[in-house]
């Protein structure tokens, strides 16, 4: 793929031209803090939120910044799941087709949320627990 269609494909990332800022008033506006505070679990989500203290932290923490660009394209704009090949990519550099439409925001409550957390948790116990063997 040339540096062009890249640039192309790329324009179609919601994240495209988006300032942290926006994007932070968007999902607060949506979600509230409880709900961002359940799903990434942030201080600056959980104590005195602001958003200028969350963009202060996330501008700072790159992998923290990552975390709500990837709940930003894939729970508010339900974007489809990046490719094995984008997979590695910052949110801000992947592609999506052109002409490719955002889907409603996912509906969160904190409960769904802890829920999931939950699932996931035990499906990564029973994952890492696969192939050693017991302590008895």
């Amino acid at each position: 793929m040339t540096d062009e269609e890249r640039i192309e494909l790329q324009q179609n990332n919601p994240l495209h031209g988006l300032k942290l800022e926006t994007l932070l008033k968007e999902l607060v506006d949506f979600y509230g803090w409880d709900i961002l505070d359940a799903a990434m679990r942030f201080n600056c989500f959980h104590t005195n939120p602001s958003i200028a203290s969350s963009v202060k932290y996330l501008k700072k923490t790159d992998w923290a910044r990552e975390k709500v660009e990837n709940f930003y394209l894939y729970r508010f704009k339900r974007m489809p799941r990046a490719s094995a090949e984008e997979y590695d990519l910052a949110p801000r550099a992947r592609t999506f087709p052109h002409g490719l439409q955002s889907k409603e925001p996912m509906e969160l409550t904190v409960d769904s949320i802890l829920k999931s957390q939950a699932k996931a948790a035990s499906a990564f116990k029973e994952r890492s627990s696969r192939g050693r063997p017991s302590r008895r």
